[in-house]
């Protein structure tokens, strides 16, 4: 005779079923929850929310394989934490992989997280378990080490903006033990073996920069860490961090995650947001700094069109550059004063031209900030808006423009033709032309004026780009792998203040 289970208990016998399932998986619990950032889920969310509608980042073009994220207490480091998440919010990513490093456990090797889920009080990430795992097979320096993951901020402080950003991804966490050159490219061999093709993980680098250092000194420190990882390798950056040029304490998560971008031909870097504990928390006696930034690959360059070669020959009017100072200025003391960027519209043909340009600071004949966007990615007017904002505030080499400084300021503009890649540095002119090369990771450029203002030699500033600005051999311009676009530029200023 067949046996029925009453209705009645179909209910509970699924609960129980649910429950035993979920106690069997293993679930990390947050550490620092309720004295890193607030335990309660609506507190957490609320103060997230916020720091993320702040970010202002730029736009990137292209795909982002990576971003740099800083990892202390939120009240100190989630404002600059916000730009990184912010931009990489909203694309299709279905796995983030964490790497950091042990501050509190010392051991040999690299230790994963390949089971579970992760808890904190805005709710469970599960752990992806596949991606884990075919990570931990590529070598056996990487294994399951729960006890790193302990009190880890470097780990944790990532996952509630992941639950923010991504609330449908599963995690990844990493963290180094050991400091060896040769674990970050164990990693890198690991992860770009299986990320080669997807385009739905991202990984993040957890870092802070220099550790309490007086306000000003932690600036010269970290523009240090920020101009090598804009224009040296891995290895260099590594070296130079290990022989203290700078500070920069996720080191190894840094060089593994570059040394992964070169292998898998993401060659963009975009310093996002800049700010260290003083601009954040107001005490600039000891500071750390934060760094937010994304790895990406740029979108390729299209042939040369007639069209473009008939923006490369067009030349501006002295109306035309009178009102794309005028909003290059406004821009600033719109934001610089009332904190909004100001809208514009224009009807002029040419300035809704997409063109790259940078925008030019200079104080006191010094120069106060410069930020630009090689490639066109708007309206020539709207680029300028957006650059000048970045150059007055965005500038990792400066601190803000403040707004007693902006009746001291004098603004320059370099309005680029479209690049062109060369096959050979005779199509070059020097002076004339400006200079982007690239190889791999590596990249770096100089405007037009530079062999003006410098007196430089083709071969001069060819060496002094390649050497000094894209971090290659001197001699890298000569090399076929090596990637050379020419472009030229239409400079102007403010009347009266050149």
């Amino acid at each position: 005779m067949t046996k029925y289970i009453p209705i009645i208990f179909l209910p509970l016998l699924s609960l129980l079923i649910a429950s035993t399932a979920f106690a069997s998986q293993e679930v990390k619990e947050a550490d620092l929850a309720g004295t890193w950032y607030p335990a309660s889920k609506k507190a957490l969310a609320k103060l997230l929310q916020a720091y993320i509608d702040a970010a202002k980042p730029n736009e990137v073009k292209g795909r982002i394989l990576a971003i740099i994220s800083p990892h202390a207490g939120y009240q100190f480091s989630a404002p600059v934490a916000a730009y990184g998440y912010k931009l990489a919010s909203g694309k299709d990513i279905k796995t983030v992989i964490i790497i950091g490093f042990s501050h509190r456990k010392a051991f040999d090797g690299i230790a994963i997280y390949d089971r579970g889920v992760f808890r904190t009080p805005l709710g469970e990430v599960p752990v992806n378990a596949d991606l884990a795992g075919s990570i931990e097979t590529k070598n056996k320096r990487i294994y399951y080490h729960p006890e790193a993951f302990s009190d880890e901020n470097s780990i944790e402080m990532q996952i509630p903006f992941i639950q923010m950003s991504f609330p449908n991804a599963s995690i990844v966490p990493i963290a180094f033990g050991t400091q060896e050159y040769q674990d970050a490219e164990i990693l890198a061999d690991a992860l770009s073996a299986v990320l080669k093709g997807r385009t739905d993980c991202l990984m993040v680098a957890s870092t802070d920069l220099s550790h309490y250092h007086p306000y000003e000194d932690a600036n010269v420190i970290d523009k240090r860490f920020i101009d090598a990882i804009s224009s040296e390798k891995p290895e260099r950056i590594y070296l130079d961090e290990r022989q203290g040029k700078f500070e920069a304490c996720g080191i190894m998560p840094i060089t593994s995650v570059l040394l992964t971008a070169d292998k898998l031909g993401y060659n963009g870097i975009k310093v996002l947001k800049y700010a260290n504990s003083g601009d954040t928390f107001l005490d600039k006696s000891r500071v750390v700094g934060y760094l937010s930034a994304a790895i990406y690959k740029g979108a390729e360059q299209p042939p040369t069109t007639a069209k473009e070669m008939k923006r490369d020959s067009m030349r501006l009017t002295e109306g035309q550059r009178k009102r794309l100072l005028e909003i290059a200025r406004g821009s600033i003391i719109s934001y610089v004063k009332e904190g909004k960027r100001k809208n514009f519209t224009e009807n002029d043909a040419a300035l809704n031209e997409p063109l790259g340009a940078f925008v030019t600071i200079h104080e006191n004949g010094e120069l106060r900030g410069c930020i630009g966007n090689m490639m066109a990615t708007g309206p020539l007017y709207s680029t300028i808006a957006n650059m000048a904002v970045e150059a007055a505030t965005g500038d990792p080499r400066f601190p803000a423009l403040s707004p007693d400084e902006i009746d001291k300021i004098d603004l320059e503009i370099s309005v680029l033709s479209p690049m062109k890649k060369i096959s050979s540095v005779d199509e070059i002119k020097i002076p004339g032309h400006g200079v982007l090369v690239r190889r791999g990771f590596s990249s770096g450029v100089y405007l037009p004026q530079v062999a003006t203002e410098t007196g430089w030699s083709k071969e001069e500033f060819m060496t002094s780009l390649c050497a000094h600005k894209a971090g290659l051999e001197a001699d890298a311009w000569k090399d076929p792998s090596t990637e050379i676009y020419i472009f030229s530029a239409e400079v102007f200023g403010e009347k009266g203040k050149q």
